[in-house]
């Protein structure tokens, strides 16, 4: 074993020998992702902390009178800490707050989380948080691998996206839930109509291969959507952009027009930009004339 660097309280890492001839490859990344598993742990807890101290230093913030709010700004500039990186933490926080108040989750449990695993539980269903915390509470170590196959194993289920056909599929372990769990996230980005219709073609073809082309069908069907919404040219009155979906669909070309509205918006992006860029040059020689 390598000589044990300075620990931290409560922190306590093996690390294998690097030089050592008498440990296996297998072995070694193994005792290294036990080591970095600790190390998890251990951050889950402080950033669990840190969440709390930056939400005592927003909520006072928060209390009446001028200038309110620029106190945590100023706070969190002092240490170097961002608005975004600040405010997951807070989140944080308030997850851990939610599981162990709840009662579903015992204090010492969570350490047997590590930090992406406990996010993804924190954003989980109701029943699937109560499926993970018994187990942590069992003493089990919960990974984010595990809450996320369990998440999909729930959904795949019990989503009223999806047909009868392919849920009791799903159930018999005739569909595997991983590819379905994806399907019912892309059904939910679509209007009742659209989800009405390719629910139709599941239940006539509820097997693998048609739930993956649905799949495709549907995320390019909300790409092509989003982008559309904000491409400007699109909102001209002549373009009919709902038509244009259903003939690419018809000639399974949906790919294709997601792509294209998705290059119009970055080229109109593109010469918005360079007409603001035009605006404030123009602005600048206008300056320096007068200066001159």
């Amino acid at each position: 074993m390598v000589a044990a660097p300075p620990q931290l309280p409560g922190l306590s890492l093996e690390l294998p020998d690097p030089d050592s001839d008498t440990i296996s490859t297998m072995e070694f990344m193994a005792r290294l992702e036990e080591a970095w598993a600790v190390c998890d742990r251990f951050d889950l807890q402080t950033e669990i902390c840190r969440g709390r101290i930056l939400r005592a230093v927003r909520d006072r913030e928060k209390r009446g009178g001028e200038g309110r709010g620029t106190g945590f700004l100023q706070w969190l500039r002092e240490r170097e800490i961002s608005k975004t990186r600040a405010y997951s933490l807070i989140q944080l926080a308030d997850s851990s707050d939610d599981l162990v108040g709840e009662g579903m989750l015992e204090l010492t449990s969570v350490n047997n989380f590590s930090k992406r695993a406990f996010l993804e539980t924190s954003q989980a269903d109701p029943e699937v948080q109560q499926l993970i915390s018994e187990a942590a509470n069992e003493g089990q170590q919960i990974t984010r691998k595990q809450v996320r196959r369990l998440t999909d194993d729930f959904t795949a289920a019990t989503s009223p996206l999806l047909p009868q056909e392919i849920r009791q599929r799903t159930a018999d372990n005739l569909l595997p839930a991983r590819a379905v769990a994806p399907l019912v996230r892309e059904l939910a980005k679509l209007p009742d109509q659209q989800q009405d219709d390719l629910r139709r073609v599941l239940s006539d073809e509820p097997e693998l291969d048609r739930v993956k082309d649905v799949t495709n069908t549907a995320r390019w069907l909300s790409k092509a959507a989003e982008a559309g919404l904000a491409v400007r040219a699109c909102q001209l009155e002549h373009l009919d952009l709902d038509k244009a979906v259903q003939e690419a669909q018809r000639l399974d070309a949906l790919g294709l027009l997601a792509d294209s509205l998705a290059q119009a918006l970055a080229l109109e992006s593109a010469v918005l930009k360079l007409h603001t860029c035009w605006r404030r040059l123009n602005g600048l020689q206008e300056r320096l004339w007068v200066e001159s």
